[in-house]
């Protein structure tokens, strides 16, 4: 019984995430021999300024590189 949990940034539509859920459901069927139905997939969205990569909040990186 796979479960797989997928911690990323907000701003993600419903659609990428149904996309990704389809994906990696299919890779873990192909691969692993799961049981499609026995596959759990857990989006966890975080805000920028809960989130560090490098010892640096992402927020804090996003300001330091200036408007997008």
């Amino acid at each position: 019984m796979p479960q797989v949990k997928i911690v990323m940034l907000e701003g993600r539509t419903t659609e990428q995430k149904r996309k990704v859920a389809k994906r990696i459901t299919d890779v873990l069927v192909e691969e692993a021999n799961a049981n499609r139905d026995a596959i759990s997939i857990s989006f966890v969205e975080v805000s920028a300024e809960n989130y560090a990569s490098g010892g640096l909040l992402i927020a804090d990186k996003r300001k330091a590189s200036g408007p997008s």
